[in-house]
């Protein structure tokens, strides 16, 4: 049974600090960079409502079905986004990734990949996870892009499954990794994460 606990998550570039209330402003901040709360398939919280969006993730890691983090870019020291795991089911080793996003400039970087990996080498590696999950709004194309990109196989879709922050209801889009196809995947995260590195310079 996996014992999920907050812990730092540090490398490729990117530190995964547990989500605490002092990091309200920077995270506001960073939802600023592109007005992120715009997108009505997200959940960014809009600056106003940023107090409440970590007391709810905090509430869910109190009840054990979550953990989340702020996500603080190490080039800059700056707070850039969230992530978090979440639907925790422990007594299958099972965890999902979601909630994550990042300021506008950071987005298609080295950063997701470096947050990936930690996340997935995290899971995998040292809690033991036999299987990790995604899942994203049917209408978030970007989004289910990106979760491709990993590696996850597409698991299906679940219609009418929860409502959006404007009152309308969205289909998930389901992912999963399996403990099994993780070394080969983690292999090609490192690859192109090495890729974006060398982007960079």
């Amino acid at each position: 049974m996996i014992d999920c606990r907050p812990t730092v998550l540090e490398g490729y570039g990117v530190r995964l600090e547990p989500l605490a209330s002092e990091h309200q402003q920077a995270l506001a901040a960073a939802a600023s960079d592109g007005n992120l709360w715009e997108l009505w398939f997200t959940n960014v919280p809009e600056p106003d409502n940023t107090e409440q969006y970590i007391a709810e993730a905090l509430a869910g890691q109190d009840q054990g079905v979550m953990l989340p983090w702020t996500v603080r870019d190490l080039h800059e020291g700056t707070v850039i986004g969230s992530t978090r795991y979440h639907d925790i089911v422990a007594e299958i080793d099972r965890v999902e990734i979601g909630y994550t996003w990042y300021g506008m400039r950071w987005q298609r970087s080295h950063v997701n990949t470096g947050c990936k990996l930690l996340l997935l080498e995290h899971a995998f590696n040292t809690l033991g996870c036999q299987v990790v999950g995604f899942r994203t709004d049917n209408f978030n194309l970007a989004s289910q892009r990106a979760i491709e990109a990993l590696g996850a196989r597409q698991d299906g879709i679940i219609r009418h499954r929860r409502r959006r922050r404007d009152g309308s209801v969205r289909d998930d889009v389901v992912y999963s990794i399996l403990s099994h196809e993780w070394p080969d995947i983690q292999r090609h995260l490192r690859a192109r994460f090495v890729r974006h590195e060398s982007d960079l310079s």
